[in-house]
């Protein structure tokens, strides 16, 4: 799953350029790969198993004073976001106030030009729109730092686009579905979505570090790695800029060990009913770069040398990572401090998962 280019400063998942090698090893050799092979400034890897948490870090986390990377530091998480959001469309048709298969002019009437796009394809990748970020000017990208937007702004960019396909008839990822399906949750809810993530997922599970960020809230919170964009050959702290850019497709904040909880109580049922978890954990072959990779309703599926990972990579200007569930319920998060990352640092980053979750 390839999150950025060096030409691209804002991807929110996407797909890995080549599938990744897995290649013998420890958790702590894979991050070393990362930071001493590919130049990532720092990572670290988070794993819950049962009750026991194991940290493994490499690299440092500000590399102007050699602080080293955090043990639990808050990072921007990417599109791991999207998988808050379809949990939350998905609670909202356990509870019968949305239909996954109806069409998304019944909750946003006039929003798309297309009326048969339904929820299910948004959460799916399968709606045809176009992806938003594609138009957004990265060639400087301080001029992103304060930008922000509003989910109808981003709406908007894309749909200057002609669809790339019919609905149902190809799988594309865009960042555009997730901000459509944020819209769908606030209409529905007469909420905004930081508050239904809140009342929804990080207040039950007592994730205290995760919250999507308001217009203008640009500040990440401490403890963190510094986040890094490399830009003019240099690498410029990213870690503080309003977020809402991504919104609901990437916006997040949070820390490891809160994603690892999150993922672990999402695949164990704590968060959907079975017949909504077993909707999310329905796939359909995904531009992955990932032979047998397959996409569900925010979630993806990853084959490991062990088995199968299911969880979402993301990828925003500063912070890359990777989080979700392997083989015997092990959680890892993985978070490295630099976005956009050389080309070979994906398979390297899903390397680095797949010893935490199978060595």
């Amino acid at each position: 799953m390839r999150i950025a280019t060096a030409g691209t400063l804002v991807a929110l998942l996407a797909a890995t350029t080549a599938a990744p090698a897995f290649a013998t090893g420890s958790v702590q050799e894979r991050l070393d790969v990362l930071t001493a092979q590919d130049g990532v400034p720092g990572a670290a890897a988070v794993v819950q198993d049962g009750p026991r948490t194991r940290v493994t870090r490499s690299g440092t986390g500000d590399v102007t004073t050699g602080k080293p990377f955090p043990r639990n530091g808050s990072f921007r998480a990417g599109s791991v976001t999207k998988t808050f959001v379809a949990t939350v469309v998905l609670q909202l048709v356990g509870e019968g106030r949305v239909k996954l298969d109806a069409p998304v002019e019944r909750y946003l009437p006039g929003l798309l030009p297309d009326r048969r796009i339904t929820v299910r394809q948004l959460l799916q990748h399968t709606s045809g729109l176009y992806n938003y970020t594609d138009d957004l000017d990265l060639s400087d990208p301080e001029a992103l730092r304060h930008r922000g937007a509003e989910p109808a702004e981003l709406v908007a960019m894309a749909l200057k686009h002609p669809a790339l396909f019919p609905p149902g008839a190809g799988w594309s990822y865009s960042n555009t579905n997730y901000v459509v399906a944020g819209m769908l949750a606030e209409r529905v809810t007469g909420r905004p979505l930081a508050d239904l993530l809140t009342q929804r997922i990080t207040r039950p599970l007592g994730l205290r570090d995760t919250y999507l960020p308001r217009r203008g809230d640009e500040k990440l919170p401490a403890p963190h790695a510094i986040g890094y964009a490399p830009i003019g050959g240099r690498l410029v702290d990213f870690s503080d800029f309003d977020a809402t850019i991504a919104g609901a497709a990437g916006g997040l904040v949070s820390t490891p060990a809160d994603l690892d909880r999150f993922y672990g109580a999402l695949l164990s049922g704590r968060l959907l009913r079975p017949a909504e978890l077993a909707e999310m954990r329905r796939t359909v072959p995904a531009g992955l770069g990932v032979p047998g990779a397959g996409y569900g309703l925010g979630l993806g599926r990853i084959p490991v040398s062990c088995g199968e990972f299911w969880g979402h990579e993301g990828g925003i200007i500063g912070f890359t990572n990777l989080a979700g569930v392997g083989p015997g319920g092990l959680r890892v998060t993985v978070v490295l401090n630099e976005n956009p990352t050389p080309a070979d640092t994906n398979a390297h980053l899903l390397a680095a998962a797949d010893a935490a979750v199978c060595s």
